[in-house]
């Protein structure tokens, strides 16, 4: 459960990189899809259904966040 917990702790975080809705959410998408594939192993879900609900939660959270709420700076693909 610890994992799990630290696990979506990190996709809320990462979600917020990037000054642009759209590379929030790309960036929140790509991390959340990571930490969904180990959540996945860890709960007993399929693979699939962890990257697809880690995909979703850390899209919305990059998407519905600004820049004011969380900033961790430029995304890598914006330099």
């Amino acid at each position: 459960m610890r994992k799990i917990a630290c696990a979506l702790v990190m996709v809320l975080v990462v979600g917020g990189c990037g000054s642009s809705t759209g590379d929030r959410a790309a960036g929140g998408a790509g991390i959340g899809a990571a930490a969904g594939t180990v959540i996945g192993a860890v709960t007993g879900l399929s693979i699939v259904q962890g990257i697809l609900i880690g995909a979703a939660a850390g899209g919305l959270t990059g998407a519905l966040t600004d820049e004011e709420t969380i900033d961790l700076g430029d995304p890598l693909w914006a330099d």
